[in-house]
């Protein structure tokens, strides 16, 4: 007989919330932000940047990951070790900035998700981690290269390879919560943590795992990051005004805001949440996953590609574009992408543009990369907790191309509304695109 549970019924509620982002250095702090319309973004501080031609950045401010939790978790039971912080002062230096980030918002997430007094009962080996990254340690190599070139290969510290390794982060949650099932890294440019929430939660549908910590993060705000993307010209330059930059579908609007942070969910199967009366914020309903087989940087004309993606995830959630009341849009504020999204979700959403709502929350967190899939997901599982759509801030012009699309780009006040179910879109380089469904539990959608 296989322990593996049937997997024809199974279904993914999400039961844990975490965040440290630019908006805030937690869950409630970021969707305060987001719901009052206030940015994160702004002079870059980390280094000078005063020869480089995009100067502002989304940081991640005031943060400490050696901070005392609230109250200690026994993820190994009740006799065991207390995990008092997510990191103690001599671990620092041992990981990334990615891995302090991405820590920090699993270990909100899962004291979140009320597993910790129930971890006496429960199979570490049926708890798994997704967590995705999409550069990695880049602060960690540039510092690094610096190092060797001055001091030579015996100053390279024996850490380097723990700090800048994608995987490292999903490795450090599964120890610091004995979470001892899968464990695995999603890299898919700024579609990572689409793919990474979208991944773990089949993984729990076919029967691989109960419980699941997913999501993403990124720290790649340095000399060669933003000098990167600057030569790309993909950045906005409206260095004058930072919390101006980021302005999806605006006329204006001359690149995204790099930003770092990250957003990272507790997934469980749906019974399993039920028995330990948990509280459920939103189901993981469908999951597409696409290519454009277009450009490498560039979303293929009409989006083609990613209104694939999004008619596979309402496939896969069993719902009609009628069902949807709001769509997260990936809106990283590019000239180009903006409208090619706008018009793929115009396509898909055809009959329901009078009902709909489409945000882009990039106009207040800049681009978080590979933590851009799970960010655009909190908001729309928030909006479906709370009622209440986020703003696409910054939207003063709005693209004429863009407007004769009819769709509602909810410009600048967030609005309150029954949401039933919605969309999350995270679009990466390389043509890799993912759409997530999340609805209200029960919903008749």
């Amino acid at each position: 007989m296989s322990n593996i549970p049937d997997s024809s019924t199974r279904r993914v509620v999400i039961t844990g919330l975490g965040a440290v982002t630019p908006c805030g250095n937690t869950a409630a702090e970021t969707w305060a932000a987001l719901k009052a319309g206030r940015s994160g973004i702004g002079p870059i501080t980390r280094f000078d940047a005063s020869k480089c031609s995009a100067q502002l950045a989304g940081e991640v401010r005031n943060f400490d990951v050696t901070k005392p939790l609230a109250q200690p978790l026994h993820p190994r039971g009740p006799g065991g070790e207390a995990l008092t912080q997510v990191l103690n002062p001599k671990d620092v230096k041992k990981f990334g900035r990615f891995t302090h980030l991405g820590a920090a918002a699993a270990v909100e997430a899962y004291a979140d998700s009320g597993l910790d007094a129930h971890r006496a009962s429960m199979a570490s080996e049926r708890l798994g981690v997704n967590l995705g990254v999409g550069v990695g340690g880049l602060p960690e190599i540039e510092a690094m290269h610096d190092t060797w070139k001055t001091g030579g290969f015996r100053k390279i510290s024996p850490f380097f390879i723990i700090q800048i390794a994608p995987n490292l982060l999903a490795g450090q949650v599964s120890l610091l919560l004995d979470f001892r099932g899968m464990n695995m890294s999603v890299a898919s440019a700024c579609a990572t943590s689409g793919h990474a929430m979208g991944e773990a939660a089949a993984a729990i549908r076919r029967g691989d795992a109960d419980v699941m910590i997913a999501g993403g993060a990124e720290s790649a705000i340095t000399p060669l990051g933003i000098g990167a993307f600057a030569q790309m010209r993909a950045l906005s330059t409206r260095n004058d005004a930072p919390e101006k930059a980021s302005r999806p579908y605006d006329a204006d609007r001359d690149g995204f805001v790099l930003s770092e942070g990250a957003v990272v969910f507790v997934l469980e199967e749906y019974e399993h949440a039920k028995r330990r009366g948990a509280t459920i914020y939103a189901e993981m309903r469908g999951y597409g996953a696409s290519a454009d087989a277009y450009h490498l940087s560039s979303l293929a004309p009409g989006g083609e590609g990613s209104a694939r993606a999004m008619r596979a995830a309402l496939d896969r959630a069993g719902l009609k574009p009628t069902d949807i009341d709001y769509v997260s849009a990936h809106a990283t504020s590019t000239p180009t992408g903006d409208g090619e999204e706008a018009a793929a979700i115009a396509t898909v959403f055809a009959e329901n543009k009078a009902n709909l709502h489409v945000s882009g929350v990039k106009s207040m967190t800049g681009h978080l990369l590979g933590g851009a899939g799970a960010m655009g997901l909190f908001a729309a599982v928030m909006a479906i907790r709370e009622g209440v759509i986020p703003p696409t801030i910054n939207l003063e012009n709005i693209d004429p191309a863009c407007a004769a699309l009819g769709l509602n780009f909810t410009p600048n006040t967030a609005v309150q509304k029954p949401v039933r179910a919605a969309m999350a879109n995270s679009f990466g380089f390389g043509g890799t695109n993912a759409s997530l469904v999340v609805a209200a539990v029960n919903a008749t959608a």
